[in-house]
């Protein structure tokens, strides 16, 4: 039996990490700790576990084999160091962290300590998103040429908690707005299904519409596009809103040589194929997620079975790092309006 711990109580915890871990026969939630001591007692008790009075003492409980990390960016790099340092397997919400450097120390530091870092980048465990992989290496659309992602809802003050005092606007804890929150997912999705890595970025991330209870402007990007260039020669674009009060988007098109694939883009069909000849393939496998539709993310699923087998789960940080860089490279050309190679990173 894997002993869990969750380190914050959050939506996040609440809506998957806490639910997915409870499903399954072989982990039990051990316990848990959020600051708001209330929240961690009434987690604590649906799911007979254990309250902390610390992130340290729950990552120093002897019979503990791994943790949730689902807190503020902020505290990601932090919580997942020390975690590692005691002898844990770790699955971190993104974004993994807040600068480069914590990154690459959180990704050393699993190598080092020999135990599993996962990040919780559930975009790249969708049947749709592995099937339109699958499709992609055999060249069903021949080779990939340009793309369009976009991931797009009303904010994050509609899903979280603390809708007064929401941590994600807040600088400070955040670190970074939109694309954090959901450009991390799509920068790390166009790199999976391609199988290339972003090589140059050029981005505009900017404070549009979302205001703090005071009616100042948020400290962090509501809105971002980003043009990205991949390996190959293969260019796209990228964009991430906080300011969609519509229907939630969320949706990738590729175009190339023999056809156009598009995901999560139709109103029946997760994946239909435009071929060079007229014809059309379609695929009916799940829906994407959204903050009202909820489903099994397969993200602990990964994480418990890479605990068990020892070996590395589809999103590790190692396999993560790439479109971290890409993220930061992106706040670098945000700040300069020029274009940022990721060759030297």
């Amino acid at each position: 039996m894997i002993n869990v711990g969750i380190i914050g109580c959050g939506k996040i915890a609440l809506t998957r990490h806490l639910p997915e871990y409870s499903q399954r026969q072989d982990c039990r939630v051990a316990a848990v700790y959020d600051p708001n001591i209330e929240r961690a007692k009434n987690t604590a008790s649906i799911y007979h576990a254990k309250v902390c009075t610390s992130a340290e003492e729950l990552l120093h409980l002897p019979n503990l084999h791994a943790v949730s990390i689902c807190t503020a960016n902020v505290f990601h790099a932090p919580l997942t160091l020390q975690a590692l340092k005691a002898g844990k397997h770790v699955l971190c919400e993104k974004p993994m962290g807040i600068t480069l450097e914590e990154c690459i120390q959180m990704t050393e530091t699993a190598a080092l300590t020999q135990h599993i870092l996962m990040i919780g980048h559930n975009q790249r465990f969708t049947k749709t998103h592995q099937k339109a992989k699958e499709l992609i290496d055999a060249t069903a659309i021949g080779k990939v040429l340009t793309f369009q992602t976009r991931f797009s809802h009303s904010g994050p003050e509609n899903w979280t908690i603390d809708r007064q005092n929401n941590w994600f606007f807040d600088k400070s804890k955040s670190s970074m707005g939109a694309m954090g929150d959901l450009g991390v997912h799509k920068t790390d999705l166009i790199q999976y299904l391609t199988g290339k890595e972003i090589t140059a970025v050029m981005a505009c991330m900017d404070t549009l519409d979302k205001k703090r209870p005071d009616g100042s402007p948020i400290t962090v990007d509501d809105n971002a596009i980003c043009i990205y260039r991949l390996e190959g020669g293969i260019i796209g674009s990228m964009t991430v809103s906080w300011s969609n009060y519509g229907e939630e988007e969320n949706s990738t098109i590729l175009y190339g040589t023999d056809g156009v694939m598009r995901l999560y883009d139709h109103p029946s069909y997760s994946i239909v194929i435009d071929h060079k000849d007229s014809t059309h393939e379609y695929y009916q496998l799940d829906q994407i997620q959204t903050n009202d539709h909820q489903t099994n993310s397969g993200i602990i699923d990964a994480f418990i079975d890479a605990v068990s087998s020892g070996k590395s789960p589809l999103s590790s940080a190692e396999n993560v790092l790439s479109a971290m860089k890409a993220v930061f490279a992106c706040m670098d050309s945000a700040r300069t309006g020029e274009w940022v190679s990721l060759r030297q990173k």
